[in-house]
């Protein structure tokens, strides 16, 4: 049986983002897409990153999602997924049941009712507390985007342990009861105090081990569109689509951190050889006004780009001029650190006992500058971060609305 794919909700991390970009970027956004989020990032044009972002909505609606069905063996997983998938038990795409345990390795199944999305059918979990990390590593619960935990006739301390587990990973999940039919007709009691016994047994036992209540459907196998199975499909579909926004709105992320970064190391080089205000059209290294303004226009994130940006998305230019910390020359001043300037001192008095200060000579006062353009840089690449992620996160916001 084939592997899932990789799944795109995967973080990119600094040290081998290239690596990662080749085998995951370009498999949801198109290198076309790539190279226009990079080229509007390197002449500091937020605004034309907000448009390419606009660009991926089609490309979103295709990425592909890793949902795992798990739970006890016996529970009714599979006829959770035929049903799910609106398909009889005899229908031949159908995940095959039966009364003993019929899943023995991982199955893979696809719906056009949730299209570019793998419902993965997982064995049954075993008994004891040593197997459920072995289940974890065998099942490969990593690769997965969203759970379901399926249970019947006792949500017991396996399906507690599995849920506390899926959680510890930072993944979301839910808890559905599959077999209300049966309970309906074994009970005395009222169909009313059923679903309420069922919802405070889940809640109790997860309660107990500190896990978060999580979305909880009660349903029946055998009809799809009774109690809370409409529901289920519902929220399903809203959180697949925030799995893929999000997912894509990592990846943007991390393409424009490394750009930032890139651009940051390329201008320290500069300010340490004292060449950075011909790059940026400095006339005066020492008023550190003119190059705040420089740095911020050179990132994007003047007054004007803002403006412009939260008028593409619809909010209010105090909402992202609000979080940024290095807005002018005096208000970055204020917020200095003593300490920094005790340690720029330190410093400086160490490099002439070692000889060496950068094309500054024996000027304390041209090293200071020197320290300050670097911390001012810095601070600014920080805002910059800040920033593309609230544009980000509220243009995600705007989508899902719509």
């Amino acid at each position: 049986m084939a592997e899932a794919p990789l799944s795109p909700n995967t973080m990119l991390s600094s040290s081998h983002t290239s690596v990662m970009l080749d085998h995951i970027c370009s498999s949801i956004l198109s290198m076309d897409i790539i190279r226009d989020i990079e080229k509007a990032w390197k002449e500091g044009k937020l605004l034309e990153v907000v448009s390419v972002v606009r660009k991926t909505a089609e490309t979103v609606s295709r990425m592909p999602v890793s949902i795992a069905v798990t739970g006890e063996s016996g529970n009714g997983m599979s006829s959770f997924i035929n049903a799910l998938r609106r398909l009889q038990h005899e229908d031949e795409a159908s995940a095959p049941i039966g009364v003993v345990k019929t899943t023995q390795t991982r199955g893979s199944y696809s719906s056009f009712h949730f299209p570019n999305v793998v419902l993965w059918d997982l064995p049954g979990m075993e008994t004891t507390a040593q197997s459920l990390e072995n289940y974890l590593n065998e099942m490969q619960f990593s690769q997965y985007d969203l759970f379901i935990i399926i249970a019947s006739e006792q949500f017991s301390m396996n399906h507690v342990k599995l849920a506390k587990a899926i959680e510890g990973m930072g993944k979301r999940f839910y808890v559905v009861w599959t077999k209300l039919d049966r309970d309906f007709s074994t009970s005395a009691l009222s169909n009313e105090k059923i679903l309420q016994n069922i919802q405070e047994n889940i809640k109790e036992n997860l309660q107990n081990e500190g896990v978060k209540e999580p979305p909880t459907f009660l349903v029946s196998n055998f009809d799809p569109s009774l109690h809370d199975f409409p529901k289920l499909r519902n929220t399903l579909r809203i959180d697949i689509s925030k799995i893929r926004c999000h997912s894509v709105q990592k990846i943007i992320f991390t393409i424009c951190e490394n750009i930032i970064n890139e651009s940051v190391t390329s201008l320290l080089k500069k300010i340490d050889t004292g060449g950075f205000q011909d790059v940026l059209g400095i006339q005066d290294p020492n008023n550190l006004g003119d190059c705040l303004k420089s740095y911020r226009l050179f990132f994007g994130v003047d007054d004007k780009s803002l403006k412009q940006v939260a008028q593409s998305i619809g909010k209010s230019v105090e909402e992202y001029t609000n979080i940024v910390k290095s807005q002018d020359a005096q208000t970055y001043h204020q917020e200095s650190s003593t300490l920094s300037w005790i340690g720029n001192i330190t410093v400086f008095y160490l490099c002439i006992g070692l000889s060496y200060i950068p094309y500054y000579g024996n000027s304390a006062a041209k090293y200071l500058n020197y320290m300050e353009q670097r911390r001012l840089l810095e601070s600014v690449a920080k805002d910059t971060k800040t920033i593309l992620r609230k544009v980000l996160e509220d243009f995600i916001n705007l989508d899902e609305v719509h």
